[in-house]
């Protein structure tokens, strides 16, 4: 049994081949929504060979063979009882257009695989959209957190895009695209040979707001923020891009519009944003172009608040927060790893950019679209004493029921275009709920 399919994207052939065959690329495929996880990509598609991770500690080994350069390639399962073949084919429809056809021998009925292959159709066609965006001269970025949802996502685009990635990781290298990184006692040596820098490490907000969480949340990010900054402005390095959030404007700001020039708000959060976001002026002050990407509640099963609700959702339990009258400034994944490139590549943009979609909703509309896309009733509110429980009472106002209406304005003026500034779209990608 074969099952084929195909799409046509505006983009030169050499593009489409090479985005394929870098690092990366099977990251920016893989569906969020699947139980598989990338353990080891190929070395090449001419006879490299790529290894999943499955639940139950079962692995999906891919063996890439049949290379024709510029024509096709081919994977095999060669580590299941399943028969698998996957064929990639391309072919140039003039200087500007290249038709793509994905060729599956298996006995997997199709309709089980439609929304796969619809997910990489649109995550293809959006990543070469934004890197013909962003095309500029290739970058050695450092990178803090990579291994974490947002940092896993970026370093994957970035790759695919051609840039170098060297990931700063706490423990000793594995690979020569690893360095070492002692957050409280920088190497000055720790960026030779970097253009930029993106610093998205830094402990968790979720969690019960003890005082040692809040300690752990200030002080994993002021003082080593402080440190890299420092290490980027004797390093000579061009960029620095910091994540922060939009919890700068505190937790109950109600029907405002918060953009970029809102005066910041109050609260725990709001005193740790806005010392994070001073802990990079080493590096300003020294002429290095900073931007702090203020991010909203990033959308993807893959973690954050998406992971849970999503499990809530399809047990039949889901519902709003309290009256659900709370303000969402949401993101999808995609696009936040989006405003990261445009940050590192885009001279223009420096200083506080709000990540978050053009179009924030109410707690109760989120719930009511999630239900909706999942097919699930949203009828069972959540106490306002369930989520105080889970992270105590601080926690629950700053996290859960956090009121803010934020837009990214700088974003807007600057006409940057989003891939799912609509909440329906955003969560019928991110869990391979599409219409048909």
């Amino acid at each position: 049994m074969s099952w084929e399919s195909s799409d046509i994207v505006d983009a030169p052939i050499g593009d489409v081949v090479r985005w394929h065959e870098r690092p990366g690329a099977l990251h920016r495929l893989m569906p969020p929504w699947q139980p598989l996880t990338v353990h080891q990509e190929a070395a090449n598609v001419s006879d490299g060979q790529a290894i999943l991770r499955l639940p139950g500690g079962l692995k999906w080994v891919a063996q890439h063979r049949d290379h024709v350069p510029g024509e096709r390639f081919t994977d095999e399962l060669t580590s299941l009882p399943l028969r698998w073949r996957h064929t990639h084919e391309f072919w140039a429809l003039g200087s500007h257009r290249t038709r793509i056809t994905d060729r599956i021998a298996t006995p997997v009925p199709g309709r089980l695989l439609r929304s796969t292959f619809e997910y990489r159709r649109r995550q293809l066609r959006d990543d070469l959209a934004v890197a013909g965006r962003t095309k500029g001269p290739v970058m050695t970025v450092a990178v803090t957190g990579a291994s974490g949802l947002i940092g896993t996502a970026l370093c994957a685009q970035l790759t695919t895009c051609g840039h170098d990635v060297v990931r700063l990781v706490r423990r000793s290298p594995s690979n020569p695209t690893e360095r070492q990184w002692y957050p409280a006692a920088t190497d000055p040596d720790l960026l030779r040979g970097i253009d930029a820098v993106v610093h998205l490490a830094g402990e968790p907000i979720a969690g019960r707001f003890t005082d040692s969480h809040r300690t752990a949340i200030y002080d994993s990010r002021i003082g080593p923020t402080r440190a890299l900054a420092e290490a980027a402005a004797q390093a000579g390095v061009k960029t620095f891009v910091c994540a922060s959030a939009i919890g700068i404007y505190g937790a109950d700001r109600g029907d405002e519009v918060l953009t970029e020039e809102s005066e910041r708000g109050t609260g725990f959060l709001a005193d740790v944003v806005a010392d994070w976001e001073k802990a990079t002026q080493p590096a300003s002050a020294a002429g290095v172009r900073v931007v702090n990407v203020r991010t909203g509640i990033a959308q993807s099963p893959r973690g954050g608040a998406l992971q849970l609700l999503r499990l809530v959702f399809l047990t039949g339990l889901g519902g709003r927060l309290g009256d659900g009258r709370q303000w969402m400034s949401w993101i999808d994944l995609d696009d936040l790893t989006d405003i990261y490139l445009a940050a590192l590549t885009d001279d223009s943009l420096s200083g506080p950019i709000n990540a978050v979609s053009p179009n924030p909703v109410r707690n109760e509309e989120f719930s009511k679209t999630l239900g909706r896309v999942l097919h699930r009733p949203a009828f069972f509110p959540a106490p306002s004493f369930g989520p105080a429980l889970l992270l105590g009472r601080e926690g629950a106002k700053e996290v859960a029921f956090a009121d803010q209406r934020v837009v990214p304005a700088r974003l807007t003026a600057h006409g940057h275009p989003f891939r799912r500034p609509d909440l329906e779209d955003c969560l019928r990608h991110q869990l391979g709920k599409f219409k048909e």
